[in-house]
């Protein structure tokens, strides 16, 4: 509580394993020491979240997808080595309410750039350039409109006639569940491939019911983007240093704030930066207070000044979870471990920081 107070400009970082209470009490502690909060969303699904703030797609459930779909599209994404459950109890190997035999008349189509365990269980796999995305997304899109002769012959690799089959395929679907990865995001284009592919469920949305779901490859990281949403107006990457919430990526983000060498202390909850954030901003870790907040002992445990050891999210500590498609779960815990949860100490932290402000809860 001391390192966090006497900080100028400290960064709470992480939150996506972690329940929905402790991100709560995160934002309220960042808001309190006008701090800077950032979730791992700004390094891994980055140029997904404006995409989706920005044109506010409407999608569904899980369940929709399962009982009512089917065409599957999976984009720059591969499930079966990233969610080994997903396709066995929503997608190709599901049993659908309403379609009989649904595991052979269920279309599967992949888009990218390599083959993948998930294109080797596809009826359609679309091979494209890599960073070409944005381009065959648009062909689709000319598809669509019904101005098919004015592309090419190929586009970014890909047959016209190919693109021309499958989207076909996808305008006599029923229901068709678009699933996309960090193959788009974090290609060439970037947030305009997902500004793109929102604008393609728009034109598809004439034709039959489509819905976009990306596949965030953390626990909780939708409830971490949501929470912080709720209160500060934005997804990740906020800045209270102004009394009020401020959201610039390239300046606000976590990578940005340690980049720089601009924070003086950091509040590490559920994840693991050492592992994943760049060189140089592991080693101003090292350099700078850094408070650890996590079950595990990891690559950020040796950057860390002080580590605190919690109960394991779903093991033996309890709360909200958040699925990819933003339904809530509630998830109990297995056994009693004698640790405390991450919320349990946020939650002292929080009210040790009220009471030498003087502030009343």
């Amino acid at each position: 509580m001391e390192i966090l107070l006497d900080a100028d400009r400290p960064l709470l970082f992480g939150w996506s394993n972690s329940f929905e209470e402790a991100q709560l009490l995160g934002v309220r502690i960042a808001g309190l020491i006008g701090g800077v909060i950032d979730n791992t969303a700004s390094i891994y699904e980055g140029p997904a979240v404006p995409g989706f703030e920005e044109l506010r797609h409407q999608g569904c459930t899980l369940e929709q997808v399962k009982e009512k779909s089917n065409v599957v599209v999976y984009w720059g994404c591969d499930p079966v080595m990233s969610h080994p459950r997903h396709m066995s109890r929503y997608t190709t190997y599901a049993r659908y309410l309403f379609l009989d035999n649904s595991f052979r008349k269920r279309t599967v189509i992949v888009f990218d750039a390599r083959k993948t365990s998930t294109s080797n269980l596809a009826d359609e796999f679309v091979k494209i350039d890599p960073g070409c995305d944005y381009a065959v997304l648009s062909a689709l899109r000319v598809i669509f409109l019904g101005k098919k002769d004015l592309l090419p012959a190929f586009i970014s690799g890909v047959l016209r006639e190919q693109l021309v089959h499958i989207a076909e395929l996808i305008k006599n679907s029923r229901v068709c569940a678009f699933f996309i990865g960090q193959g788009l995001s974090e290609t060439r284009g970037k947030f305009e491939n997902i500004r793109n592919v929102v604008e393609l469920a728009r034109e598809l949305n004439k034709h039959t019911e489509t819905s976009i779901f990306p596949m965030w490859e953390h626990g909780n990281i939708y409830s971490a983007k949501k929470v912080l949403n709720q209160i500060s107006g934005y997804p990740s990457s906020v800045d209270f240093a102004r009394g009020v919430g401020y959201y610039n990526p390239g300046e606000t983000t976590a990578v940005d704030v340690l980049a720089r060498n601009e924070c003086d202390a950091c509040l590490i909850v559920g994840s693991d930066p050492g592992a994943i954030l760049p060189r140089p901003c592991c080693q101003h870790l090292a350099q700078i207070p850094t408070i650890q907040i996590d079950p595990h002992i990891n690559a950020t445990t040796h950057l860390s000044k002080i580590q605190i050891p919690t109960a394991q999210s779903g093991i033996d500590a309890e709360g909200v979870y958040y699925r990819m498609d933003g339904t809530p779960v509630p998830i109990k815990k297995l056994y009693q471990s004698g640790y405390p949860s991450d919320a349990e100490v946020l939650k002292r932290i929080y009210i040790k920081i009220m009471d030498s402000k003087g502030v009343k809860p």
